[in-house]
This record gives structure tokens, C-alpha cells and sequence, in this order.
């Protein structure tokens, strides 16, 4: 009772046909293809933004910037010394 025999699935394809005919099924289900393949590629897309932004987000909390020094003017006693840059106003 439970189980879809042949006659089942031949029911299912005459109903198709008679519903979208016989000179439509071959558009549609090219577009129907088109449309998967356009949804597997945003997908694809997304996935591989977002491992890309994973890693850029790792690789920034994992590494410390190298301070900046100022370097010296020609005739100023000092030589270059480092630079204390604010916490907060990183601009990305």
C-alpha cells in the first residue's frame, strides 16, 4: 500500500504532460536545469566567501601588527623612535 509501483510513476508523468504539454516540458525543465546550476554557483560562491572571511578574521586576531616608528629628521638627536597608536580607531 505504502510502496510506488511503475503504474504510479506513469500516472505522475501523463499528468505532467497533460498539464504543461508536450512542447513545453523540454523548456521548462532546461530552465529548471539553469536554475539549479545558478543556485549551486551562489551557493558555491557564498561558502567560499565566507571561509574567506573566517580566515582573514583568524589571521587578524592571531597576528599583532608591527609597530610604526617615525624615523628621524636629518639633524635631529634622536634616532627613529615607536609610535603608540590609539586602541580603538582601527580603519579597515
Amino acid at each position: 500500500m505504502g510502496s510506488l509501483s511503475p503504474w504510479h510513476l506513469l500516472l505522475v508523468l501523463l499528468v505532467v504532460v497533460v498539464v504543461f504539454g508536450s512542447k513545453r516540458l523540454p523548456d521548462t525543465a532546461r530552465s529548471l536545469g539553469k536554475s539549479m546550476r545558478i543556485l549551486k554557483s551562489e551557493t558555491q560562491a557564498m561558502k567560499a566567501e565566507n571561509q574567506a572571511n573566517q580566515n582573514t578574521a583568524n589571521a587578524n586576531t592571531t597576528e599583532q601588527p608591527a609597530p610604526k616608528t617615525i624615523q628621524a629628521a636629518p639633524g635631529e638627536v634622536t634616532d627613529s623612535r615607536p609610535v603608540q597608536e590609539p586602541k580603538g580607531t582601527s580603519q579597515s
